[in-house]
């Protein structure tokens, strides 16, 4: 699973230490999957995982729903030795020696079973959506700070879908907002793998939606019989390249930068020249997250330094955790 570096501008612990979490991030995912699987091959107390079923106000068919699943789980005692996958740990920074540092927190990920998978793909299936809901936990606090997180992010299918397709590898800024000369510049995606920065532009409004591109300020959307304008993507896209080209090179940041356009449920049609431009669209989403999935090489000094120079001109808005405290203690006479 990819990780969500900084997302808007929500408070974001990789901007605290962006060499410590990437590791903790890794290690805590392995070690929360490697206890699920081991608990539902030996069908071990599954009461850990229910959400209040043994409260004394349950139904009685709520109850006789949690006796028979309990009883379930309790008949798969021998492992399926042939039927085991993993989540995929990617980050070779990694090693079997590596433990995560005592830290005081106030976010931990305790994944719940909260139905009987039948095969360990529907669990592996379980455990990464919850994963997803602690990431936007994960990418939007730390042990002092918070942010408000927008609701629609929970149901951003692109979104969850970079973040649960792509390997650990990858750090993701989901429209960063940055601060450049003290002005606020909101970026689109940027992907950054251990190789390359890839900046990416989406349209996804309406399904089966043709676009048709030139050099213009706005491109053509064909929705069926019906025309109208959109603004042209590259100019957002050859924006996003000036911005961080012009941030790495201040702090002697080699990275190449790749753009996209991208739209997951329509087409392109433009007939200029594409030179350095890639242009994804129903036809080869697929195919591409494909071979961006295939990147195995762990990850890189550049890549952390890379990051870190985005992180250093972010703009956070958040709310300190000491006010809900305050708050909550009585007037002192």
């Amino acid at each position: 699973m990819a990780q969500l570096v900084k997302l808007q501008d929500y408070i974001s612990r990789y901007q605290i230490d962006l060499a410590r979490y990437p590791t903790q991030f890794v290690r805590l995912k392995k070690s929360q999957w490697e206890r699920v699987k081991r608990q539902w091959e030996l069908g071990e107390e599954i009461s850990e995982w229910q959400h209040d079923n043994d409260s004394e106000n349950d139904s009685f068919e709520e109850k006789e729903r949690f006796s028979l699943l309990k009883k379930w789980f309790a008949g798969r005692q021998k492992a399926n030795s042939g039927d085991v996958e993993q989540v995929e740990i990617t980050n070779e920074l990694v090693s079997d020696e590596d433990s995560i540092p005592e830290e005081e927190t106030t976010l931990t990920f305790e994944p719940k079973i909260v139905y009987a998978p039948q095969s360990i793909h529907e669990l592996k299936r379980m455990f990464i959506d919850q994963f997803f809901h602690f990431q936007m936990k994960w990418a939007s606090s730390t042990l002092r700070e918070k942010s408000y997180v927008d609701p629609r992010f929970m149901r951003d299918s692109l979104l969850r879908n970079l973040l649960q397709k792509l390997p650990d590898n990858y750090l993701l800024f989901y429209y960063p907002i940055l601060q450049i000369r003290k002005a606020p510049i909101e970026l689109d995606v940027v992907l950054m793998s251990p190789t390359e920065c890839i900046c990416i532009t989406v349209l996804d409004t309406e399904n089966q939606a043709v676009y048709v591109g030139g050099s213009e300020r706005f491109w053509i959307k064909k929705v069926g019989t019906k025309d109208s304008k959109v603004l042209n993507p590259l100019i957002n896209l050859n924006r996003m390249e000036s911005v961080l080209t012009q941030l790495f090179k201040q702090d002697n940041i080699d990275m190449p930068i790749r753009k996209v356009v991208l739209t997951r449920n329509g087409y392109f049609d433009y007939p200029g020249s594409s030179f350095g431009i890639q242009f994804i669209d129903r036809r080869n989403y697929g195919e591409w997250m494909e071979h961006l999935k295939k990147v195995s090489s762990p990850m890189k000094h550049m890549q952390i330094r890379a990051a870190q120079t985005i992180l250093n001109n972010v703009q956070t808005t958040s709310f300190n955790r000491d006010i809900w405290k305050k708050s909550s203690q009585p007037a002192e006479d």
